[in-house]
């Protein structure tokens, strides 16, 4: 995908990865518009050169509305990064219906009105691509990751199942699955997170991606081959395996 001269859009873009992306499209001449509920920093990262249009993936009338602003003023939406997402620890032994709800409300939730917001136009121009920022954390079960592992490997699902729905219709759907990354969101981790990148590494490892119309992009390629090796370890020896990890006090 020539990325030049593209309209894109990224949802989630007031810090981290999706701030990040967003920079990194306009570098190699994307039309950007960036949206999330914060507009102060919204606005700071688009320093007057994006496209500012606030919204809250919870809402999907505010993202249909965003959208349609976006398509107002820089016109068809070429491309829809997909990165808003929460993530907090859960506790086994303080199970918080709260924290579990609104990580569904965000990450999963969130994720499908981001794609209502595009894709019925994309449908009807036969053109669009959708890339969703899942996480390798959807590829296993991970202790103290329940309510955000579960959503990634929602996401993962939806966005599988959607590229297969619409793999006719010219719309392209792209998973990216980032291992740990330096953002808002990590920084605040008390448990070692192996192979972790800048925010800026992330958002060029997806743009290369993208423009090498890759299905799935993850990264780094250590945490990639690890997770992916994960994923062939029978369930039983899984579990295992972590039973024998101590826990920390509270887990």
């Amino acid at each position: 995908m020539d990325l030049n001269g593209k309209v894109a859009w990224v949802v989630g873009a007031s810090s981290g990865i999706g701030a990040a992306v967003a920079r990194e499209l306009q570098a190699r001449g994307a039309l950007v518009a960036i949206s999330a509920r914060r507009e102060d920093q919204l606005e700071e990262v688009s320093a007057g050169t994006m496209l500012v249009a606030a919204a809250d993936v919870t809402d999907a009338a505010s993202l249909t509305a965003a959208a349609s602003h976006i398509r107002e003023e820089l016109g068809p939406i070429d491309l829809a990064v997909l990165s808003a997402g929460y993530w907090k620890q859960m506790t086994a032994r303080d199970w918080d219906t709260e924290i579990f709800n609104r990580h569904i409300e965000v990450n999963l939730v969130g994720m499908s009105n981001s794609i209502a917001a595009v894709l019925p136009e994309m449908l009807a121009r036969h053109a669009g691509v959708i890339a969703g920022i899942s996480s390798v954390a959807g590829y296993r079960g991970l202790t103290g990751s329940e309510a955000y592992g579960a959503t990634k490997a929602g996401q993962i699902n939806l966005l599988e199942s959607l590229r297969i729905h619409v793999a006719r219709d010219g719309v392209r759907v792209i998973t990216v699955c980032p291992g740990f990354v330096r953002t808002d969101l990590t920084e605040n981790n008390s448990f070692p997170m192996p192979f972790i990148i800048d925010a800026d590494t992330a958002g060029r490892a997806i743009c290369d991606g993208l423009e090498r119309e890759r299905t799935e992009i993850v990264f780094p390629v250590r945490m990639a081959l690890l997770m992916k090796a994960a994923r062939l370890v029978p369930v039983g020896l899984w579990s295992a395996l972590w039973s024998r990890i101590p826990q920390r006090e509270g887990s």
